[in-house]
């Protein structure tokens, strides 16, 4: 495997650790689905606690998954997978080559 491989594959383990876990998986699809939404609104369509909610956001932040707009005292959260299709997309151009490079 070629070192621009590795490097691409270490820049999306963020993103392969933030789908790992169900929560938030659950996070992600009810702001694909909602738009942008509190963390109040979450709580109030999941089975989780405000505190749990708040930190497999901040995860998702972190990973670049999600995006934040503070308004007035409430903070909006939306999806944002720019980022994490392009690296994914790299990630796969980036084995392909190598695949073909060491036939």
């Amino acid at each position: 495997m070629s070192q621009q491989t590795i490097n691409i594959l270490r820049e999306c383990t963020p993103i392969f650790s933030i789908l790992q876990d169900p929560n938030r998986q659950e996070i992600m699809v009810l702001l694909y689905d909602e738009g942008e939404m509190s963390v109040n609104q979450i709580a109030e369509r999941l089975s989780l606690s405000r505190p749990a909610i708040s930190h497999h956001l901040k995860h998702l932040l972190n990973a670049k998954i999600v995006t934040v707009q503070k308004r007035a005292t409430e903070r909006y959260y939306s999806l944002t997978l720019d980022n994490s299709l392009m690296l994914l997309k790299q990630l796969i151009h980036s084995l392909e080559t190598d695949h073909r490079l060491k036939k």
